[in-house]
C-alpha cells in the first residue's frame, strides 16, 4: 500500500510516545471460526485499568494537540463572536399561551418560558413572561445537563419534562406545578415519550429497559398514584412511543420497527378505557396516522415504497375503506403529514431536496412551497395549534442562515419570522453553493452538495471536507453553519454526499444501503471521494474526510478500503466495533437494529458484516491521520469501540501519522453539553483539521 503523504506536522523529538493498550487474548467461536479479541478488556468500564488508559490517550491527545491550542482558542472566539448570545426562539401557541426558549449572555442553557396569549390569541410581547425552566439554575453542579421534552397540560397548569445529567441519554420525568413552582413528587426514570389526557391528572408515557434502551413499556399515571403498565411489546425488534394527536382528542401509540410498523388509539378523554389497533400488524407494512374530524390520514407504504397518502373513516380505517389523497411516486417520497382543522401538509422529498404540499380541505386544492437554491434543507417546526392557518417551516442552505418563516395555508403566502444572525456581518454573495452528481460504480447517480468561498482553485490544491452519514434512512441535510464559515474563510470546501443508507433520493435509496447491500453506502462515498479528486476540486493529500455514529462506520470502512484516498480523518463516536456489539444481545439497541445491520446469529449476514466491520478489518498498512472522538458516557456507541479501534490500529498501521482519542469523561453521544462547550469542542476538532492541511492561522 503506498504510504501517506502530504502536510503532516512532523514529529518532534521529544514527542511522548503514544499509548500502548495491553494485550489480554480473548476467543470466541462463531460460525466455525475462532475470533480473537485482544482489547475485550476495555469493555469493563468500571476496571480502574480502563479509565487510566482512556485518561493516558486524553493526556497523549491533548500533548500531541498543544502546538494548535492557540488556534482553537481562536476559532472558538470567531465563532463565539459570531453567535447571537442574546436570543430568543419564535414563540409558538399551545392552548391559551405562547411558548419559548431564550438565552442570556454568557449562559451555557436555555431558559423555557411562556406568555398568555392577546386579543385574537395573537402574540402579546407585553404580556408578563412566566419562565418555566431556568436550565441555567437546573444544570449546576452537573458535568452533562440536558431536557429533552416539555409537556404542558391542556389547561396549562402542569409541565412535564424530561433531564438527563449524565449524557447516557436516560431521561427522568419531572412534574411541575406552573401556578405554585413546586415540582409534584411523581418522578419516573428512564422515559422515552410522554402524552397527557385531557383530564389534566393523567400522562401515559413509556419507559425504556435499563440495559437494552429498548422503548418497550407503556404506562398510565394518574398524578398522585403510581404508574400502571398498560402495554409491554415483547418483539425485541420493535419499540414503543406515545403522543397526543394534534386535536388532542385521541392518545397515539406508535409501535415501531425498521420494517414495520402499528398504530394504536385511545380517546383522550377515557384515559383508562382500551386502545385500539388502527390497522394491526403485517410484516413488512409501515403507516403512521394522523385525525382529523372523525377521519384518519394515513400514510402507508403498501403497494407504494416511497408511500402514499389515504384517508379513512376513523370507525373503518381499513384498506377497503381508503380513498387517495396523495398517489405513489417513485421520485417523490412522502415523508410527514400534519392535520389541522382547515388544512393538511404534507412534507416531501425528491432529489435530495425537501418540500411542502399544503391542501385545503375548503378548496380542495394543493399549493406547493419549495425553494429555489441549488441546494438547501427545508423542515416542519413547531406548528401546535390545531386551529393554526400558517404552517411554521424552517429553512436553510450552505449560504443561507437558518430561517423560520410562516406558510399562510390558504395564499401560501411566506412571511419571515426570524434569521439567525451572524454577529458581525455575513454577506451570503462571497459563496457559492453546488450540486453535484456523481456515477457510482454500478451506474447509479449520487448527489453532492457542495458550499465554498468563491475564489477558490479547482486545480487540485484546494483543502476539502467531505462529509457523510449513510445509515437508518436518515437523509443527510444540505444546512448552514456558522462554526463551518471559520473553514470556508480559510479556503475548505465543504461537500456532503448524499449516499446510499439514507433516504435522501427515497426508500429504495436506504434498501440499497443496507443489510446484504450495506456495502454500497461505503463505495458511494469512496466514488464520490474519487469523483472530487478525478475533477480537480481536491487531491488525496488535501482530503479529509469526517463521519459520526453510523457515519463514524463509514469512516473506518472506507479508510480500510482506500486508506491512500485519504489525508485525515474525524470519525465522532464511530460505531466501528460491528461483530462484538451486534453479537450481543444484551447491549444498548442491538436487537432493534438486527433489520438495518443484519442478525449475526445468521451465517450469511456474519460473514457479510465481519467483510466490512471496521474493527475487524484492520491490517499491516499505511493509515491516514485520524482524530477520534467518543464520550464515556455514550449510550448509543459504546466508548469502548472507538478505545479498542484505536488500540488495534496503534498495533497494526505502518505509518507515522497521527492518530489520536478524545474521550469526554462527561458526556454522551451528543458530546458536551451547553452552546458554549460544544463550541469548544467543535472548535478543537477543526484546528486539528486545518493543522492537516498545514494551515495555521
Amino acid at each position: 500500500m503506498i504510504a501517506m503523504s502530504g502536510t503532516f506536522p512532523a514529529f518532534a523529538a521529544d514527542s511522548p510516545a503514544p499509548p500502548v493498550a495491553a494485550k489480554a487474548a480473548w476467543q470466541e467461536t462463531r460460525h466455525g471460526d475462532v475470533v480473537t479479541d485482544d482489547y475485550r478488556w476495555l469493555q469493563k468500564k468500571e476496571d480502574p485499568k480502563v479509565i487510566a488508559h482512556l485518561n493516558a490517550e486524553n493526556a497523549y491527545t491533548e500533548a500531541m494537540t498543544a502546538d494548535i491550542a492557540p488556534l482553537s482558542d481562536k476559532l472558538f472566539a470567531e465563532i463565539k463572536g459570531r453567535m447571537q448570545e442574546v436570543d430568543l426562539s419564535v414563540p409558538a401557541r399551545t392552548g391559551k399561551y405562547y411558548y419559548y426558549t431564550r438565552f442570556e449572555a454568557g449562559k451555557q442553557y436555555p431558559i423555557n418560558c411562556r406568555r398568555l396569549a392577546g386579543a385574537n390569541l395573537a402574540y402579546d410581547e407585553k404580556a408578563p413572561e412566566e419562565i418555566l425552566l431556568n436550565q441555567n439554575e437546573m444544570a449546576e453542579g452537573q458535568k452533562f445537563f440536558a431536557v429533552a421534552g416539555t409537556f404542558v397540560s391542556p389547561d396549562d397548569s402542569l409541565l412535564v419534562y424530561t433531564t438527563d445529567t449524565t449524557g447516557y441519554r436516560q431521561f427522568e420525568l419531572h412534574i411541575k406545578d406552573l401556578k405554585t413552582g413546586k415540582l409534584l413528587a411523581d418522578s419516573v426514570p428512564r422515559v422515552t415519550s410522554v402524552a397527557w389526557a385531557l383530564d389534566n391528572k393523567t400522562i401515559f408515557f413509556t419507559q425504556e429497559d435499563a440495559t437494552t434502551k429498548r422503548s418497550d413499556r407503556l404506562f398510565r399515571m394518574t398524578l398522585g398514584s403510581k404508574p400502571v403498565e398498560v402495554y409491554h411489546e415483547p418483539v425485541e425488534q420493535f419499540s414503543v412511543q406515545v403522543e397526543a394527536s394534534r386535536d388532542r382528542k385521541f392518545i397515539v401509540v406508535d409501535i415501531l420497527a425498521t420494517d414495520t410498523t402499528e398504530v394504536r388509539m385511545l380517546r383522550a378523554d377515557q384515559p383508562k378505557g382500551e386502545f385500539r389497533s388502527v390497522l394491526g400488524r403485517e410484516k413488512g407494512h409501515r403507516y403512521g396516522v394522523e385525525h382529523r374530524n372523525g377521519e384518519l390520514f394515513i400514510t402507508t407504504n403498501k403497494d407504494a415504497k416511497n408511500f402514499r397518502l389515504v384517508r379513512a373513516p376513523l370507525a373503518t380505517p381499513g384498506p377497503k375503506f381508503w380513498k387517495e389523497l396523495v398517489k405513489h411516486d417513485k421520485a417523490v417520497m412522502v415523508r410527514e403529514v400534519d392535520a389541522f382543522r382547515d388544512f393538511l401538509v404534507v412534507m416531501e422529498k425528491s432529489n435530495a431536496l425537501n418540500r411542502a404540499r399544503i391542501y385545503n380541505f375548503k378548496t380542495k386544492s394543493w399549493k406547493t412551497v419549495q425553494f429555489d437554491d441549488p441546494v438547501y434543507m427545508a423542515t416542519r417546526t413547531r406548528t401546535p395549534a390545531y386551529d393554526a392557518t400558517s404552517y411554521r417551516m424552517a429553512y436553510q442552505s450552505p449560504v443561507t442562515p437558518s430561517t423560520v418563516l410562516d406558510v399562510d395555508m390558504a395564499s401560501g403566502a411566506r412571511t419571515v419570522l426570524k434569521r439567525v444572525e451572524v454577529v458581525g456581518g455575513y454577506d451570503p454573495t462571497r459563496y457559492e453553493s453546488r450540486r453535484l452528481w456523481v456515477t457510482a460504480r454500478d451506474g447509479v447517480k449520487v448527489p453532492l452538495s457542495a458550499v465554498y468561498k468563491k475564489g477558490v482553485k479547482f486545480d487540485g490544491s484546494a483543502p476539502l471536507l467531505l462529509a457523510s452519514y449513510g445509515s437508518y434512512g436518515i437523509p443527510t441535510e444540505a444546512n448552514f453553519s456558522i462554526n463551518r464559515l471559520s473553514l470556508l474563510e480559510r479556503g475548505v470546501i465543504y461537500v456532503q454526499a448524499h449516499i446510499r443508507g439514507g433516504t435522501d433520493m427515497g426508500q429504495a435509496w436506504h434498501d440499497d444501503g443496507m443489510l446484504m447491500k450495506k456495502k454500497n453506502t461505503f463505495y458511494d462515498f469512496i466514488d464520490a471521494a474519487d469523483y472530487l479528486v478525478k475533477e480537480k476540486w481536491t487531491s488525496p493529500n488535501r482530503l479529509i474526510i469526517q463521519g459520526g455514529s453510523a457515519g463514524g462506520l463509514l469512516m473506518g470502512a472506507v479508510v480500510n478500503m482506500r486508506p491512500e484516498l485519504f489525508h485525515g480523518v474525524h470519525a465522532a463516536v464511530p460505531f466501528v466495533d460491528v461483530m462484538n456489539t451486534m453479537m450481543d444481545a444484551t447491549l444498548p439497541l442491538t436487537t432493534g437494529e438486527y433489520l438495518e445491520w443484519g442478525n449475526p446469529t445468521e451465517k450469511a449476514a456474519y460473514d457479510y458484516m465481519r467483510s466490512y466491520s471496521p474493527y475487524d478489518n484492520i491490517e499491516r498498512k499505511a493509515y491516514p491521520a485520524m482524530l477520534v472522538t467518543t464520550g464515556l458516557n455514550d449510550s448509543q456507541v459504546m466508548y469502548w469501540e472507538p478505545a479498542k479501534y484505536v488500540a488495534k490500529l496503534r498495533a497494526h498501521k505502518t505509518d507515522t501519522n497521527p492518530l489520536l482519542l478524545k474521550t469526554n469523561m462527561g458526556a454522551g453521544h451528543g458530546g458536551a453539553s451547553g452552546r458554549y462547550n460544544a463550541v469548544k469542542e467543535g472548535a478543537f476538532i477543526m484546528a486539528w483539521m486545518l493543522s492537516q492541511w498545514g494551515i495555521k492561522e
